[in-house]
């Protein structure tokens, strides 16, 4: 089984156990570079991409090797024209990643997290999460036959565990430091043969990395020039970097695009970090911002992408306010039909943000990531959704008809 490689301090790991950190320095291992070959269209997702992922590890060796899928990936590539000419990118394109099974991005890893977790013969995966993330493994666990054990804040809104219920996980809601609970799921899964798959699993992100290898083909062997991408644990940012080199790697693509990674202000703590030229992210105490996917105060893979930033890969940070959120929220549903939840609206404000200031070119290709559809997150619609209802009779309807239009 092929090794797994310590993005801190570089140190090869056995890749028959399942781990995700390196056990001497703590910092998010990784998987080795793929070999390259074909793209198989047409088939699922970790097949379409088989040569490109460890092959041997997730199981993908043989023709009857079952593979696990639930209809992932192949989500639409969109040219915003409108609102690309509005805010001086004539070619902004958004990935909405939404159209997954679950509603999300996350089903790229979960996909992948599981199917590894399978082949190494585990009977329960899990993970830690309040969102996106726990809904996605609880979906795929069910589809593999497998117990699926999501750990989430004792705090959570009652409404955000419908979506995870409904897959029927165990699901335990634990009081204390969220951030101390990822740790302490990697250091009980083993113990008690759950696979936790969390956000900067290995295998998590070789599944994650396939967004980089989609947008590749969909742009026909060619890459943007920048990509803008919601920022939370740091695991999918990770991802798409480690995608995108391995593709220049093997000669496929003659660069690697530019990366900027959004997050919140009001829970910021790697792109303050990357603004001050700090190693690591400190802790950010209470998130208060209506992107709460993206609102992790003690990303684990914050020091991971500050030292690939450090060590020359093209990567950049900022910060959207919630008011340039809510403005990209609005502005994709009325002018583009595309209903994002406010945290994949981010990339969008993120992006008006960086034409004005000059950073990001009208000449330049940019792809905004949308990362989960607009029913994953309602509180919108509940607080302040602007409705416009007009009432009348049916005989009075042509003429009310004719004087709105």
């Amino acid at each position: 089984m092929e090794n797994l490689l310590c993005t801190g301090c570089r140190r090869e790991v056995d890749g028959g156990l399942w781990q995700a950190r390196c056990p001497e320095c703590g910092e998010p291992l990784e998987v080795g570079p793929p070999r390259g070959g074909s793209v198989l269209d047409g088939a699922p997702l970790l097949v379409r991409f088989a040569n490109f992922l460890p092959r041997r590890a997730l199981g993908l060796e043989g023709p009857a090797a079952p593979v696990l899928s639930l209809g992932e990936g192949n989500t639409p590539l969109l040219h915003l024209e409108t609102i690309g000419e509005r805010i001086g990118l004539p070619r902004l394109f958004v990935k909405v990643e939404g159209t997954n099974p679950t509603g999300s991005f996350k089903d790229r890893g979960s996909v992948a997290g599981v199917q590894r977790a399978r082949a190494l013969g585990f009977r329960a995966v899990g993970t830690v999460s309040t969102g996106n993330m726990a809904s996605s493994m609880a979906a795929y666990g069910a589809r593999a036959g497998m117990r699926a054990v999501v750990l989430v804040s004792a705090s959570i809104p009652r409404a955000k565990l419908a979506p995870i219920a409904a897959y029927n996980p165990l699901l335990i809601g634990v009081e204390g430091d969220y951030g101390r609970l990822y740790h302490l799921s990697l250091e009980l899964g083993p113990k008690l043969g759950i696979a936790f798959v969390n956000s900067d699993d290995p295998y998590r992100v070789e599944g994650q990395k396939t967004l980089a290898l989609e947008l590749w083909q969909q742009l026909r062997r060619q890459l943007p020039d920048a990509v803008v991408v919601p920022v939370s644990s740091g695991g999918h940012m990770a991802a798409l970097l480690k995608g995108f080199k391995e593709l220049h790697a093997l000669g496929y693509t003659e660069r690697v695009p530019r990366l900027i990674g959004v997050q919140a202000a009001g829970c910021a703590p790697i792109a303050t970090a990357y603004q001050q030229g700090a190693d690591t992210p400190a802790a950010w105490g209470e998130p208060r911002t209506i992107a709460k996917a993206i609102a992790n105060p003690s990303p684990p893979s914050g020091r991971r992408l500050l030292q690939a930033a450090k060590n020359g890969a093209p990567l950049h940070f900022v910060t959207v306010t919630d008011e340039e959120i809510m403005a990209a929220y609005w502005r994709l549903a009325h002018e583009a039909g595309v209903f994002a939840q406010p945290d994949a609206a981010a990339p969008v404000a993120a992006a008006q943000k960086l034409a004005a200031s000059g950073l990001l070119r009208p000449d330049e290709t940019v792809v905004a990531i949308l990362t989960g559809h607009g029913t994953k997150d309602l509180t919108p619609l509940e607080s302040n959704a602007p409705v416009s209802l007009r009432t009348c009779t049916l005989d009075e309807l042509p003429r009310v008809l004719e004087r709105a239009l």
